[in-house]
């Protein structure tokens, strides 16, 4: 989900958030209300978690739920659209790249068959609602086929991220001989303009789902042994505000983990342009300059584009300090025009788009793994 929007008024002075004491939101949060933002400026709104779908998601409204944000760097950093230097740590992201015949190797390896495989699954559930028994069904579907594809290498660890709600995220680790870490995500929830509507999410974000998926495939079956620890993010809840993101990447921050990239993918299936699309917006620019060094290598030439406040997961990331890029299939004047709906169905899907994401995302690894 990555659509932009500017925004007018969306709910009455009394709803707003700014000025409510910690009981009145303990209060709030009882009766089933989250605090959600759609801007820096926004102070917040009190919603229902079926207004934050048929409200906002499915009017292409993007916003952050941030009802359980309790760092307050991270909640400065929400309401801030200052540049701050001290979001990730000093990392210089090289201006040549070194290892194109050991990422090539690995990208001949690449094919769709099994993304095909994976994606017609992940549709086939009704919906990935993040509080749907449908949504559940698939966290566990998920958890067990990166397991399945992780396997040929016994090195690697694959666990579940619980949060508040049903729907686990799940985590792949590739360790390296530095526990710093080099991540790629996607979410892997869906929504179809309510919570109780058909909701395939076959580009947004199936197609991401599998493209990562690949790319831990291959590295798996050939024991690929990386300098940086390589870890596979599939966030869930997504639509829902970044829950599942915001969760994993505050527990992070918590840990002090040393974190030296992480690259989000959120729609790799749909692109006229043919170009892979790298966004400018709430992300590090050192990163957003390597990644598209990477693109330029190995893929040819990228769009680029702002995708708005809270547009996906890399958010999280950004928000807690730490450098992150955003990478998806088309700039958002020509973008996928069925997402969150009935209509993003499996046939929308072009497996030569994701194929191009699959090359780029092995090579992004291979070469940040060095870093």
């Amino acid at each position: 989900m990555h659509l932009r929007y500017f925004i007018a008024a969306l709910a009455t002075t009394s709803n707003l958030a700014a000025a409510s004491p910690a009981v009145d939101s303990t209060i709030k949060v009882s009766a089933g209300l989250r605090l959600i933002k759609t801007s820096e400026t926004d102070p917040g709104t009190w919603v229902t978690e079926e207004e934050k779908t048929s409200k906002y998601r499915a009017k292409k409204i993007n916003f952050i739920d941030i009802t359980d944000i309790k760092d307050p760097e991270t909640l400065k950093r929400l309401s801030s659209n200052s540049d701050d230097t001290s979001r990730a740590a000093a990392i210089t992201y090289p201006n040549t790249l070194s290892h194109q015949s050991e990422a090539n190797a690995l990208i001949a390896k690449t094919n769709t068959n099994g993304p095909q495989s994976w994606l017609m699954t992940l549709t086939n559930y009704y919906n990935r609602y993040y509080r749907s028994s449908y949504g559940t069904q698939a966290s566990t579907w998920l958890f067990n086929q990166v397991k399945s594809v992780a396997a040929s290498n016994p090195a690697i660890t694959v666990s579940q991220f619980t949060h508040s709600y049903s729907q686990p995220s799940v985590i792949a680790r590739i360790p390296g001989a530095s526990s710093s870490l080099v991540v790629v995500g996607a979410h892997f929830d869906s929504t179809g303009g309510s919570s109780t509507a058909r909701g395939p999410g076959a580009d947004d974000n199936g197609s991401g789902v599998v493209t990562i998926l690949e790319a831990l495939r291959v590295l798996a079956d050939n024991k690929y042994a990386p300098k940086n620890t390589l870890e596979f993010h599939f966030y869930s809840g997504e639509e829902g505000g970044l829950l599942g993101s915001a969760d994993v990447w505050a527990s992070y921050r918590s840990a002090r983990k040393t974190v030296l990239a992480f690259v989000n993918q959120d729609m790799t299936g749909y692109s006229p342009s043919g170009k892979i699309s790298v966004y400018n917006d709430y992300a590090d620019a050192g990163l957003t300059g390597y990644v598209r060094r990477i693109v330029s290598a190995y893929i040819g030439s990228s769009t680029s584009d702002t995708c708005g406040y809270g547009c996906s997961d890399h958010a999280s990331a950004y928000s807690n300090g730490f450098p992150a890029a955003y990478a998806c299939d088309e700039p958002d004047a020509t973008s996928d025009p069925y997402i969150h709906s009935s209509r993003d169905t499996y046939n929308t899907v072009s497996f030569t788009t994701v194929q191009r994401h699959i090359k780029f995302t092995v090579a992004f690894l291979v070469e940040a793994s060095y870093l």
